[in-house]
């Protein structure tokens, strides 16, 4: 798909105050949950008692529940008409969650917080990017898109380095890092309720009565499916970041370092995803797609091939751009293809489709990891990428056609 931009593009002056809120919104809730998330497998794994691929199912199953819940709350708010309240209420819930993990006393406990979390993050997700792209101008989609992935991503490695310094502090009391990530939880809710304002419906917008009759999933369209088609397959290439803190571990890293990891990836991720999105406002979003699945490649070959630090951190890099490639570019481009009235129901669809091959992929690597170890796990992982950049090939004369 070619997007031709005849309007000016005046960068962040242009961005809506609104998507700059929604993007601190997501910076703090993922401070929040990247303190709890950067440790949580490790304490699964060595603290606990688990395996990696208890490790792998559980990610893979809150990651699908959290997918599953977006479908509903994106067609309740295409029903309703209104995103931000079903916003408040995902983030709220997710919120109130996060005190169950340091007060976990079993594995049990952390899979219901986990899962309690995702259900949260699953009704404020379909919501909350409908209402980016309700509030964004056409022509700077991709940018506003872009802009919120990468404060959402500032608070992703923000998250792992308070964790590190906090476990320094704390001499590893796991515990106390959890109870400190409440605190920007609820910060993430306030700003949300105050600084995020819903625009006015647009004039003579058709009214969705059943968001998920058929009819309606008919009315998305061939181009908004073909986006859906491509996503899975390039999803079906990759598994949770839990399991770069594995390989973090396998290297023998100290607790207290590991969250660097995540600190690293996600740095990568937040300075390449709003340039990402600036870019496909003005180029072809097939080839942007495909740098991200070579991208993805190159982390996987690293990781399997390179012994040590250099290898780990080097592959993490790349994991991290492939992610500022590609995730905003998914959701700039469901917006582009879904129709204004079923954007909602067109997240939420994406989402549930990706969300199980996420599932999928996630419970492969365990399986793997548990099998051969980390070198098999990602050089499968680096076969299933192949694939995908061959489907996005195969796939790209007929999203060319659709779009056209």
């Amino acid at each position: 798909m070619t997007i031709n931009i005849s309007e000016p593009q005046d960068g962040r002056r242009s961005i809506p105050v609104g998507i700059w809120a929604l993007g601190f919104v997501s910076m703090l809730m993922d401070i929040s949950s990247e303190m709890i998330h950067a440790l949580l497998p490790v304490y699964m794994v060595a603290v606990l008692g688990t395996s990696a691929l208890a490790v792998g199912i559980i990610e893979g199953i809150a990651e699908a529940t959290a997918s599953v819940t977006k479908v509903f709350s994106g067609a309740l708010s295409d029903w309703l008409g209104k995103r931000k309240v079903l916003a408040v209420i995902g983030y709220g819930l997710a919120a109130l969650t996060k005190p169950i993990f340091p007060l976990a006393p079993t594995v049990g406990w952390l899979v219901a917080a986990r899962f309690i979390d995702r259900v949260g993050k699953g009704i404020r997700g379909a919501p909350r990017d409908a209402l980016v792209a309700d509030i964004a101008p056409p022509h700077l989609r991709g940018a506003s898109f872009g802009l919120r992935q990468s404060l959402d991503t500032i608070g992703a490695f923000l998250g792992p380095l308070l964790a590190i310094g906090l476990m320094w502090l704390t001499a590893d009391h796991f515990q106390t890092v959890f109870w400190v990530a409440v605190i920007p939880a609820f910060l993430a809710v306030a700003l949300l309720v105050l600084a995020v304002k819903e625009p006015k419906p647009t004039e003579g917008l058709r009214r969705v009565r059943m968001p998920l009759h058929r009819d309606e999933l008919g009315r998305l369209g061939a181009r908004y499916w073909w986006v859906v088609v491509v996503a899975t397959v390039f999803t079906l290439a990759r598994f949770s970041e839990a399991f770069l803190v594995l390989r973090a571990q396998s290297d023998g890293l100290p607790f207290m370092l590991i969250p660097a990891i995540l600190v690293v990836m996600n740095i990568a991720y937040a300075l390449s995803a709003y340039p990402a999105g600036i870019l496909s406002d003005r180029v072809n979003r097939v080839a942007m797609l495909a740098i991200g699945i070579l991208l993805l490649i190159a982390a996987d070959v690293l990781l399997a091939l390179v012994p040590g630090i250099v290898g780990l951190t080097a592959g993490v890099v790349f994991w991290g751009l492939h992610m500022g490639f590609t995730q905003g570019l998914f959701a700039t481009l469901v917006a582009d293809t879904a129709p204004p009235e079923l954007r909602g129901t067109g997240f939420g669809m994406f989402n549930l489709v990706t969300g199980a091959a996420l599932l999928l992929a996630s419970v492969i690597a365990g399986i793997l990891w548990d099998m051969v170890g980390p070198q098999g796990t990602f050089l499968v992982g680096a076969a299933f990428s192949l694939l995908a950049l061959i489907g996005l090939t195969l796939l790209r004369d007929r999203l060319h056609s659709a779009s056209g």
